[in-house]
């Protein structure tokens, strides 16, 4: 019975994207129908298969041997600080960032990232049948978050049209950032987080295809290179790879020290937001405990999400449970839910502790659509930023239904 619920919230939630469509008619089902076999079939291949589940275990344990190394050098700095029993969450889920930021930098600088987000994002265009940017987009928000996509992203965003930098936003609501992946698998199960970083890339296409379809011509579909003496120079993927900005590239040392200090940025900028935000949730239980004990901001969220977790699969009393994380996780951020749960994660059903671990694995949150309002702000002009900033609900719609979409995938072979 809760393999057919599982199911049918799948088909629900599809179902929801068809209704808020901009543009019913010009769905292109085939390609949404080929993203969506793709995507079971990555999801069965990587908890299924013994091959499989060891890939992600090893990527996950890679990831555990990073921060095993980033301790060391935390250890050198502030011993006490590791040498503890129990380390607190900003020693031990954030402060080796300031290793795993610069590590993918350096993967930048050589080369090897941006040659991988290149073929991978190639190769999704042309299986999916998406629009190449749109593709090549959606494998690059996810190793380098989103801001950051949009960042490296600003010739191609400054020539497609507003529609499709809608698209664009809407997409950039289900990335992660691969450097702060560290930081999840020690919170959460790795293997299910890193299960969820493709499965967010395929539904991101998806969602955005089924709620705001667009029609590119050949003459547009292409990609606009970094590094090009003119803002009208394109090129399709995967031509003069070697325009990469080589003339200018800033000498190494300066480029780790800038790297560092972005990292440290990045911990400062995470640790403010969870201080805040489990604060200001802390602040509305007080005052709606004053109105009437019984409530609670975790209750109001948890019945309000209480029928999309219900789709999930699970008994009743774990949906509660799912429904009131669900709804934290959006209008705080991941982080808070994490810190929250990883100490009893494991305690959990196999089918809820997946699914559970899938959703919070994106920075699918209120906090976000400002992020990507202020990066668009500096990148596009006025008439471009006003029809992303109408956006905002399919923004929000766009990123929850990824993520129930990918936890629900998750779900149907992981009991």
């Amino acid at each position: 019975m809760y393999l057919l619920v599982n199911i049918l919230g799948i088909i629900v939630f599809l179902g929801i994207a068809f209704i808020f469509s901009k543009n019913k008619k010009e769905i292109k089902w085939r390609s949404v129908i080929t993203v969506l076999v793709l995507n079971l079939v990555i999801a069965y291949c990587l908890t299924q298969f013994a091959w499989g589940r060891a890939a992600v275990e090893a990527a996950a344990n890679g990831f555990s041997a990073l921060v095993e190394v980033a301790y060391q050098g935390i250890a050198f700095a502030l011993p006490n600080w590791v040498h503890v029993k129990s380390m607190d969450f900003v020693t031990s889920a954030l402060l080796p960032i300031l290793l795993i930021v610069p590590v993918f930098d350096i993967l930048t600088y050589i080369g090897i990232l941006p040659w991988i987000i290149k073929w991978v994002g190639k190769g999704l265009a042309y299986i999916t049948g998406q629009p190449k940017f749109e593709s090549f987009f959606a494998v690059e928000m996810m190793f380098l978050g989103n801001t950051e996509a949009l960042a490296v992203s600003t010739l191609q965003l400054k020539q497609i049209s507003a529609v499709r930098n809608v698209v664009i936003a809407m997409m950039s609501m289900s990335c992660v950032t691969a450097s702060i992946l560290g930081a999840y698998t020690q919170m959460v199960p790795g293997q299910y987080v890193l299960t969820a970083v493709p499965l967010n890339i395929l539904n991101a296409v998806i969602v955005t295809s089924i709620l705001m379809p667009t029609s590119v011509s050949p003459e547009e579909d292409t990609i606009a290179k970094l590094g090009s003496s003119s803002e009208t120079a394109e090129v399709a993927v995967g031509e003069h790879p070697e325009n990469a900005e080589e003339a200018k590239k800033e000498p190494f040392f300066s480029f780790l020290g800038d790297s560092i200090l972005g990292a440290g940025k990045l911990i400062l900028i995470i640790t403010a937001n969870v201080i805040a935000f489990v604060a200001l949730a802390a602040l509305i239980d007080k005052i709606l405990g004053a109105i009437n004990p019984s409530l609670s901001l975790e209750h109001i969220l948890g019945i309000i999400m209480f029928p999309f977790a219900w789709l999930m699969g699970s008994d009743v009393h774990t949906t509660f449970d799912f429904a009131q994380n669900m709804g934290t996780k959006l209008v705080t951020n991941e982080f808070v839910v994490m810190g929250r749960v990883s100490s009893h994660i494991g305690s959990y059903a196999p089918h809820y502790r997946a699914q559970l671990t899938v959703f919070l694995t994106s920075f699918a949150n209120l906090s976000t659509v400002g992020m990507i309002i202020g990066a668009f702000k500096g990148i596009v002009n006025r008439e471009v930023n006003n029809a992303i900033s109408k956006s905002v609900g399919y923004m929000i719609l766009s990123g929850i239904l990824v993520s129930l979409l990918s936890a629900g995938i998750v779900g149907l072979f992981v009991w």
